[in-house]
């Protein structure tokens, strides 16, 4: 048997050698029998000989050139016509030699290895029919009941151990296949799972790079152009800031083509860069923004990098929510606070604006209105961010009362997180 169809099973190789060394002892021992005892005509022992010495070769012959068929595979036709002439020789001898129905234990394992059974289980009953019939015919002195009934048993035990086993290789087979079928469904599930977290990552990054760039250029030109005429110079500084916007778009749509961190990241700490981000968001239309530092005695966030997850989370989620309450929120002021502790990093992010149900703009379920615009994705996406760091994100909020959100990185988080910003 083959464990996977191209690995040969020891086992079986084991077996298929002690049958063959069983028929070679066997033969040599109705060969010696033959010389030790002969024939009453001479020259008929040396036919006899010879036909011994050509079913011996005959056998091993066909081993090498007439192989047995793979489990699970149909015997090729030369296998069977080796099969049918080593019985007819062997029917022969028996003819000839009593002796040679020593020999049909090993035929008995040949013909019941690798056949199928309903044509293993015949041959075997033919072979301990002619076995009986020869032990009977050649006994002396009255019936021995033991000459028949010997060969029965122990026919009957080969052929119910074989044929379990026959049977016992299939059902491996079939739990071998199962097995293998299910591995290659579960690679197919991870593929699966593989490519819409890597989809979830770009559309977040996507999203928090040329959405929010996009949405904060159009704020800014529609500034200027309310500005245009009126006040010449507040128009040209809302441009020159538009315009600024979208370099700094551009070079974060290059570090993501490059699937680097985010830019402020690779410039500079993390405390640096939400103090740059709110000093920004404060200066372009919408609320005015507030840093906050509140570090505990020797956190590390608060004189060292964080781990690279953690501080793309953060600063991500900061730039959202900071989107959100410029965009959908109205607010006059909004303050961001890094907490730094011994073990965690929490930025809340609050403002004045006009407040929302969370419940009705959980995970999923983005409001009609939201929808309509092609929004309601920002919460979803911060909290997958959080999520992936290895954190936390809740939002307190309710209508006409302002927003927090809140986000909380453990320092462990640097191997729980995917990595990717």
């Amino acid at each position: 048997m083959e464990r996977d169809g191209t690995e040969p099973d020891p086992d079986a190789r084991w077996l298929t050698a002690a049958v063959h060394a069983a028929f070679v002892l066997l033969l040599g021992g109705a060969v010696t029998r033959l010389l030790t005892h002969g024939l009453a005509d001479g020259a008929r022992t040396g036919g006899v000989l010879a036909l011994f010495l050509a079913f011996g070769a005959l056998y091993l012959f066909g081993q090498v050139r007439a192989p047995a068929p793979r489990p699970g595979e149909r015997p090729a036709v030369r296998h069977l016509l080796w099969l049918g002439a080593v019985l007819a020789l062997w029917l022969l001898l028996l003819a000839l030699e009593p002796s040679a129905t020593w020999c049909t234990m090993p035929l008995l394992f040949t013909g019941l290895h690798r056949l199928p059974v309903r044509l293993a289980v015949p041959l075997a009953a033919v072979l301990v029919v002619l076995v009986v019939v020869t032990e009977v015919r050649i006994a002396e002195g009255g019936f021995n009941p033991n000459l028949v009934i010997a060969p029965v048993a122990v026919g009957i035990v080969a052929t119910a151990v074989l044929v379990h086993s026959r049977r016992l290789t299939a059902r491996q087979r079939v739990l071998i296949d199962d097995l293998v079928r299910a591995r290659d469904e579960l690679a197919a599930t991870e593929r699966r799972a593989g490519v819409l977290a890597e989809r979830q990552r770009l559309s977040a990054d996507i999203h928090d790079i040329l959405a929010q760039s996009l949405s904060s250029q159009q704020m800014l030109l529609q500034a200027a152009q309310r500005h245009w005429h009126t006040a010449p110079d507040t128009a040209y500084g809302h441009v020159r800031d538009a315009a600024a916007s979208a370099d700094r778009a551009l070079a974060e749509v290059r570090r993501f083509v490059r699937d680097l961190k985010p830019l402020d990241l690779a410039e500079s700490s993390l405390v640096q860069a939400l103090r740059d981000l709110a000093g920004r968001d404060g200066g372009a239309p919408g609320p005015a923004v507030e840093f906050r530092l509140d570090a505990a005695d020797g956190a590390p966030g608060a004189v060292g990098p964080l781990p690279g997850p953690a501080e793309a989370a953060l600063l991500r989620v900061t730039q959202q929510a900071l989107a959100n309450a410029r965009e959908h929120a109205g607010a006059g002021r909004a303050v961001v606070t890094l907490t730094c502790l011994e073990d965690r990093i929490t930025v809340d992010i609050a403002d004045d604006g006009r407040g929302f149900d969370p419940h009705a703009l959980g995970p999923g379920r983005p409001a009609r209105r939201d929808r309509a615009a092609g929004r309601g994705h920002g919460l979803a996406l911060m909290r997958m961010r959080a999520r992936r760091a290895g954190g936390t994100l809740t939002v307190e909020s309710a209508p006409g009362e302002g927003t927090v959100v809140t986000v909380s990185v453990p320092f462990a988080a640097d191997g729980a997180g995917t990595g990717a910003p």
